[in-house]
């Protein structure tokens, strides 16, 4: 197979998979009466933190403990660097010299 047809092929059903599980979760978090607000939030949080846990258990698994450690503390620097440098972006501080 082509390597660009499988990429596209893969990136196809990525976007359709995805697309159906934020549709059916959805659907079903309405039915049970939660606000578009947590629903989007939980999406958003789960969405953001899979890869990271995938990545983790797979190194776990493969018996590279270093790599899972450093892909957790990898990725809440930059949570914390990336908030607190949209904060500064939205409303820079006023320092006085």
């Amino acid at each position: 197979m082509n390597t660009y047809l499988g990429l596209a092929i893969g990136l196809a059903l990525l976007l359709g998979g995805g697309e159906a599980l934020v549709r059916g979760s959805v659907a079903v978090a309405a039915r049970l009466g939660v606000s578009p607000l947590l629903i989007g939030l939980t999406l958003v949080g789960f969405g953001t933190s899979t890869p990271e846990l995938v990545a983790s258990l797979d190194a776990a698994l493969r018996g590279s403990p270093a790599v899972a450690f450093g892909n957790v503390v990898g990725s809440n620097i930059l949570n914390i660097v990336g908030i607190l440098g949209l904060a500064a972006v939205i409303l820079p501080a006023a320092v006085a010299l």
